[in-house]
């Protein structure tokens, strides 16, 4: 691992081993927001999975009876049926944090809570097969929003694990190494012009006492 380019010099070494204790504490901050990450993300994945499922068997019971109805009906009467929704649909898009993440939260709500008005025609000339297609995504709806909702949260939580995971990486496999051997290279650095100092301390000393043996 390189050195950084630094004076070895006390003041730099008292300022690097401080820099360390910082980073050595971020990296372990950023490794538990990471695991927090990955819990919740893996969290939503389930929920996902069970929502998917749910939301693609009701639209495929929705599809099969339109279908059917579109071949029991002439065309004329099912355009005519569905041109004129009954129902108004209200969505409210808020956000809430999970782990210094804004993820969308969706309020659903429908005008009218009568389940009996979803149909926007009369049963006279409709089929059966209609009204059980209206009905599923009468349904399905709600639940087809949340899993937008939670596909949203997950993408976003990938992003801030990926995010996150690059700082811890950063930190444990450069910054910190770095941080260490430079501070290993001052402390070398002072040890060695210790002892050189002390060396001629030593030298010094001995001249003294011989010029002073020599002058009795």
């Amino acid at each position: 691992m390189a050195v950084m380019r630094v004076n070895p010099t006390r003041m730099e070494l008292t300022r690097l081993k401080k820099r360390l204790v910082v980073a050595r504490r971020g990296h372990k901050l950023l490794k538990d927001k990471r695991d927090e990450l990955m819990k919740q993300f893996l969290e939503m994945v389930k929920v996902n999975k069970e929502l998917r499922e749910k939301v693609e068997s009701l639209l495929m019971q929705a599809y099969g009876s339109f279908e059917i109805a579109r071949a029991v009906m002439s065309s004329e009467v099912l355009n005519e049926a569905l041109m004129f929704p009954k129902q108004k649909v209200t969505l409210d898009v808020s956000t809430k944090n999970i782990m210094s993440v804004n993820v969308p939260v969706l309020n659903f709500k429908m005008e009218n809570s009568d389940e009996s008005n979803i149909y926007p025609y009369g049963f006279a000339e409709t089929s059966a097969e209609l009204d059980d297609a209206i009905d599923a995504l009468h349904k399905v709806l709600p639940d087809l929003l949340e899993l937008g909702r939670v596909e949203k949260t997950i993408q976003l939580l990938a992003q801030e694990i990926e995010k996150t995971r690059r700082r811890v990486n950063a930190l444990e496999y450069v910054l910190i190494p770095r941080l260490t051997e430079t501070i290993r290279y001052i402390t070398m650095k002072l040890d060695e012009n210790e002892r050189g100092n002390l060396t001629r301390l030593m030298k010094v000393k001995d001249m003294i006492i011989e010029e002073a043996r020599q002058d009795a």
